[in-house]
């Protein structure tokens, strides 16, 4: 099994609701490079939709994606 890849950057948005974490996603991803790794952390249900939707229109790859408690954890590769 390989190991995950190790985030270049982390976002918190836990206790955020939508759309400031999508919002947030994106300024994240304009700020770094091709290549680089971008976890994202939210509680709010309806990002579990709608940051992949935003990867997919950001041509960002969604390298992992699990949920533990209330915690959706996003690894997001530009």
């Amino acid at each position: 099994m390989s190991e995950e890849p190790k985030p270049d950057r982390t976002l918190d948005c836990l206790g955020l609701f939508c759309p400031v974490p999508v919002f947030q996603t994106r300024q994240a991803l304009d700020k770094i490079a091709r290549g680089e790794i971008l976890e994202v952390l939210v509680d709010d249900p309806a990002a579990e939709g709608d940051i992949p939707s935003l990867a997919r229109r950001l041509n960002v790859k969604v390298l992992k994606m699990e949920k533990k408690d209330n915690t959706i954890r996003f690894l997001l590769q530009k």
